[in-house]
């Protein structure tokens, strides 16, 4: 079967944002040209002019074509020592503010949220605090929202939760039925889910801890440096921005805005200038 070719991929992209407003076309090519590619393959094209026209004329395929190209792998307490991190120096002072808004982007199937929800939970914040929890993916916000994750992670998910610090039994978190576990509706409570392009949308509150993991990665460095723009004019004074173990403020515009508060962990303090 024929493959869509880097020229094709453009075409794609610029007709994506024509028609329907996605923008795309600063994301990183390879990953592009990977995933619609395996798009292509999966949904069985003969041809890319077919592929073409079922992008720009089937408004209900595009629902399904934004889901494919923007799923990303998570899992919960991903990288457990970064939530150790923020167990042990971030929340420490986020809890001397009257009120914590959160901001988790890119938080695709929402694993990650419930993360934080525990942790804030665990240091007796929770109460007083706020997650918005977005992503480009309405799907993918769906399935967050509900909360039901496979009950074949849960053992993975607890090894990681007690190597982030935790000192409960996570299972206490969800209630178990077949296959999947369900976690308690207490836990998002506190979580507002709602769609937010970084490509396309602006700020829209000042936080005091902006998440975004592993998302960058899929950026060129032009988009780069203007989501993280973005996240800069969107954090409060002293406010902190965790990212990725891949990605980095190194090398970039807002590098000088910010001090790296732990030597390992990609977490940083937006400082005085």
């Amino acid at each position: 079967m024929n493959a869509v070719k880097e020229e094709e991929i453009g075409v794609l992209l610029n007709d994506m944002l024509e028609c329907y407003g996605y923008d795309f076309t600063d994301y990183s090519l390879a990953s592009m040209q990977r995933r619609i590619n395996r798009l292509f393959s999966m949904d069985r094209f003969p041809s890319f002019a077919e592929f073409r026209y079922r992008v720009r004329n089937d408004p209900a395929y595009i629902q399904h074509f934004v889901e494919e190209i923007t799923v990303n792998v998570t899992e919960m307490f991903r990288d457990p020592s970064f939530y150790l991190a923020l167990r042990k120096q971030v929340l420490p002072m986020l809890a001397t503010y009257p009120f914590i808004r959160i901001w988790h982007a890119g938080c695709s199937t929402g694993e990650e949220v419930y993360s934080m929800a525990i942790l804030l939970q665990e240091a007796n914040l929770l109460h007083k605090s706020v997650i918005y929890a977005t992503d480009i993916n309405t799907a993918v916000l769906e399935k967050a929202r509900k909360g039901i994750f496979p009950i074949a992670n849960m053992q993975q998910y607890s090894q990681n939760y007690i190597a982030s610090g935790g000192q409960h039994d996570f299972s206490a978190y969800y209630s178990a039925k077949y296959d999947y576990a369900k976690f308690n509706e207490s836990l998002c409570r506190k979580v507002i889910f709602a769609p937010h392009n970084l490509v396309t949308d602006g700020s829209f509150n000042e936080f005091q801890l902006i998440i975004c993991r592993n998302v960058l990665i899929y950026f060129n460095k032009d988009l780069q440096d203007k989501v993280l723009k973005l996240f800069s004019e969107s954090l409060e004074q002293l406010g902190y921005l965790g990212l990725g173990s891949k990605e980095t403020l190194k090398f970039t515009a807002e590098v000088h805005k910010f001090r790296q508060i732990d030597k390992r962990e990609k977490i940083w303090r937006k400082v005085s200038i």
